[in-house]
């Protein structure tokens, strides 16, 4: 028979943590730089969504940068290479989360001189990184009909911790036999104040939308 245990990370990880994520969010606020932290499971669309934003950005005369964080390799980062941004590919080894501590040095390394916007695409998870808040104003959570249509439930805590709620890939909910609906409505159960936004990266739907709930 399987036991559930429940594991309790030390409160003073958690507190420094935090402590370090005020420290990153006043330095980018003192700089006048708005920011986002972006999470969703690996192929949610995130990478996509964010390419979209920043050209929108550009044509507004605004200039954005990214910190691309994953488990490991530089796919993401050399994506976002190629719209002409200043990016900081952030390799976590291990650990399935980025954390205020790893901001703090990747801030160190970008050049956020001029910066309008700052996207931190977190490591494709939707588990670890909620209880490691970054420092950014704001925290958007991305899921795709492809995942189904049972994520939310599945996985409540990052969705009511977000301030934003993103259905990505919608194109292909028919397809996929997934109502956008359900996840929608699954969402506003948790309670949440969180705008949920209805998304299709690839054909570029919902990405003013998208945008004006960002402030952008």
């Amino acid at each position: 028979m399987h036991k559930t245990v429940d594991v309790h990370i030390g409160h003073d990880i958690l507190d420094r943590n935090r402590e370090l994520a005020r420290k990153n969010h006043d330095f980018l606020e003192a700089k006048s730089i708005l920011s986002f932290d972006f999470v969703g499971s690996i192929g949610s669309g995130k990478t996509l969504l964010i390419e979209n934003i920043i050209e929108r950005l550009k044509e507004k005369g605004k200039n954005a940068g990214v910190i691309a964080g994953d488990v490991a390799g530089e796919e993401d980062y050399k994506r976002f290479r190629k719209h002409s941004v200043p990016v900081v590919n952030l390799n976590t080894g291990k650990e399935c989360h980025l954390d205020a501590h790893l901001i703090e040095h990747a801030l160190e390394d970008l050049d956020v001189d001029g910066l309008d916007v700052l996207f931190i695409e977190n490591v494709g998870n939707l588990v670890c990184p909620g209880d490691f808040p970054l420092g950014t104003d704001e925290r958007v959570v991305v899921v795709s009909v492809t995942e189904g249509d049972d994520m939310i439930k599945k996985h409540p805590v990052i969705f009511a911790l977000s301030d934003i709620i993103v259905i990505n890939k919608v194109d292909l909910a028919e397809a996929m036999e997934v109502d956008p609906a359900v996840l929608r409505n699954d969402a506003v159960a948790l309670g949440t104040r969180a705008k949920v936004i209805e998304t299709d990266a690839k054909h570029g739907q919902g990405i003013d939308e998208l945008m004006g709930a960002l402030g952008l």
